[in-house]
């Protein structure tokens, strides 16, 4: 008899003895993932940090990518959220919904992915659940960290006058995903990695306590997230287009004329950190970029009104139709 796709790979129990519990030695409130619960600890004078995302098949990843490249993107998307509120990870709860194509090697590919971002990230498994679906994978991770009392650096303190800045490049991860749309495979270089495995800011993250005013993680594109920064602040963001940094990669792929740049600044999987802070801030924010060799730009600035903003060389605003990637 043929054996169907689900009967090549382990059982409910099984796969969490031999893929998931492993990956549960860090934390010894974990049990081995041998209990239903598991407990957590943060240190002294800190306040408990957490944070979910999930992801689904045909929406946030294809079929076609790797197992190992998916688990390292849905903890990353956590982690990367993490560094931009200057928190640090801690532990985390992974949940599978799987349909019947992932196999015992995807699975196994899957840990080894996780298994190598709790190594280089200090974070360790605490749990989760798995199920089976008939319709689309979808995979859910859910952290839990710390951050010093008082020290989360939220989306809420931006203020006029404040300067604006971003982490590395942008529009790396869309410019990755254009060349996968249209390759027979997955090709090599900068923008596909990009795309495949973010790079969370954890260690400048953390620098930046007491430094930026506000701050966010560029997940749905840098003026869509720029522009939750300036709704919950109550101001008015201003970015110049001309100093939204790119990648050589990316200006190779598409120009460094206007439209390219509004493309970048309106993609999503960046997972760059966005943050503003004050004037008197910027020797400290120089500094920590170069003690954690941080790639940060100064890119505008905040000012009285509401809203978000692309603005030329001359100060006039470019129109930008649609400011970024939406969930629903």
């Amino acid at each position: 008899m043929t054996r169907s796709t689900s009967d090549c790979r382990p059982g409910e129990f099984e796969l969490i003895e031999k893929l998931f519990a492993p990956l549960s030695r860090p934390l010894p409130g974990a049990f081995g993932l041998t209990d239903d619960v598991a407990v957590f600890s943060p240190h002294t004078g800190c306040e408990v940090v957490l944070k979910t995302d999930a992801i689904v098949e045909g929406v946030h990843f294809r079929k076609s990518d790797p197992a190992r490249t998916i688990a390292k993107k849905v903890l990353r998307m956590n982690i990367s959220d993490f560094a931009a509120k200057g928190a640090e990870p801690k532990a985390y709860l992974v949940s599978l919904s799987l349909p019947e194509w992932p196999d015992k090697a995807w699975l196994e590919e899957f840990a080894r992915g996780l298994a190598e971002d709790q190594a280089e990230f200090d974070v360790g498994l605490a749990g989760g659940d798995t199920t089976r679906t008939p319709g689309a994978m979808t995979i859910t991770v859910s952290m839990v960290g710390y951050v010093p009392q008082g020290a989360l650096i939220r989306r809420n303190g931006a203020r006029s006058g404040d300067a604006v800045y971003v982490t590395g490049t942008i529009g790396d991860a869309g410019g990755g995903l254009e060349q996968l749309a249209t390759a027979a495979s997955i090709p090599e270089g900068e923008l596909v990695s990009r795309y495949l495995v973010p790079r969370p800011r954890l260690a400048f993250g953390q620098q930046l306590r007491g430094l930026a005013s506000a701050s966010l993680d560029v997940s749905d594109g840098l003026l869509a997230d720029l522009g939750h920064i300036a709704k919950t602040s109550q101001v008015r963001i201003e970015v110049h287009v001309e100093c939204v940094p790119l990648s050589p990669e990316l200006v190779a792929l598409r120009g460094h004329e206007i439209p390219a740049i509004v493309l970048a600044a309106t993609s999503g999987d960046d997972y760059e950190i966005s943050f503003t802070a004050p004037a008197a801030s910027r020797s400290a924010i120089k500094q920590a970029a170069g003690e954690t060799q941080t790639r940060v730009t100064e890119i505008g600035r905040v000012v009285a009104g509401e809203g978000i903003a692309l603005l030329d060389s001359r100060g006039a605003e470019i129109p930008v139709s649609r400011k970024g990637y939406t969930h629903i």
